[in-house]
């Protein structure tokens, strides 16, 4: 009798023995996968050329300000809410625009055109001055305007395009001899290359003006928006897709 129960006792300790070592082998798998880590979330980056969405429309981003956290696009594209990337992804809230782009009518030369929307972009977006071709692009409100001046404008849809100003005309300018758009191009950078190659903004491209294309000039654009970011002021006349 003593003899069985001592190998009952001897059983009973090998049981609790084999438990202990399972949980000891079991444990480090366990600590292993709770120290997985967590897939980073990729961070959106906002750069001039890029397709965005807004209110059914597809358009073109013109600039990007690294220092205010603004951006630029043409304000007939929608001129309200919120833009996102061509994948939803939310890049901003449009806080002003402006749009009083004929649509279908004749336009005078001495015709005031203005067309751009300023975008707040969100607070976790990372900002990129380098367009889909690799050149960065800089604003300069006093950069010339001259007729013949070397211009080159990026669209979603066409791409990188170039050619010369054929006109300049009150706040806009049209383009010939290479330059080319397609609907989708609204608000995409229209620049001049400097020497070191880098892209020199004047404007944000509008439509086309008979078969020219037209861009509104940044000289006009940043002044209009300089006032309108610091009144509030939000204006509308007309809103094409």
């Amino acid at each position: 009798m003593l003899r069985f129960l001592r190998s009952v006792v001897l059983a009973a300790a090998a049981g609790a023995g084999l438990t202990s070592a399972l949980m000891m082998s079991a444990a480090p798998a366990a600590a292993v996968e709770s120290a997985q880590p967590t897939p980073a979330v990729e961070s959106v980056v906002v750069y001039p050329g890029m397709e965005i969405r807004q209110a059914g429309s597809l358009c073109t981003l013109g600039y990007v300000d690294s220092v205010e956290r603004i951006a630029f696009s043409a304000g007939h594209c929608g001129g309200h809410g919120p833009v996102t990337d061509a994948g939803g992804r939310f890049l901003g809230t449009v806080s002003s625009w402006r749009d009083n782009t004929p649509d279908g009518s004749v336009v005078r030369v001495d015709q005031v055109i203005s067309d751009y929307q300023v975008i707040d972009l969100a607070a976790d977006v990372v900002i990129n001055d380098i367009t889909p071709v690799g050149r960065q692009l800089v604003a300069d409100a006093a950069a010339p305007l001259t007729v013949g001046q070397q211009v080159c404008h990026y669209g979603v849809i066409t791409g990188e395009s170039c050619g010369t100003i054929e006109r300049i005309n009150n706040g806009w300018f049209t383009m010939d001899n290479g330059v080319v758009s397609r609907k989708g191009d609204s608000g995409g950078p229209v620049y001049t290359l400097a020497g070191d190659g880098t892209a020199v903004l004047i404007g944000l491209f509008n439509s086309t003006w008979g078969h020219l294309p037209v861009a509104v000039s940044w000289q006009a654009t940043s002044r209009d928006a300089l006032g309108d970011i610091g009144a509030g002021v939000i204006t509308a006349v007309s809103a094409r897709g």
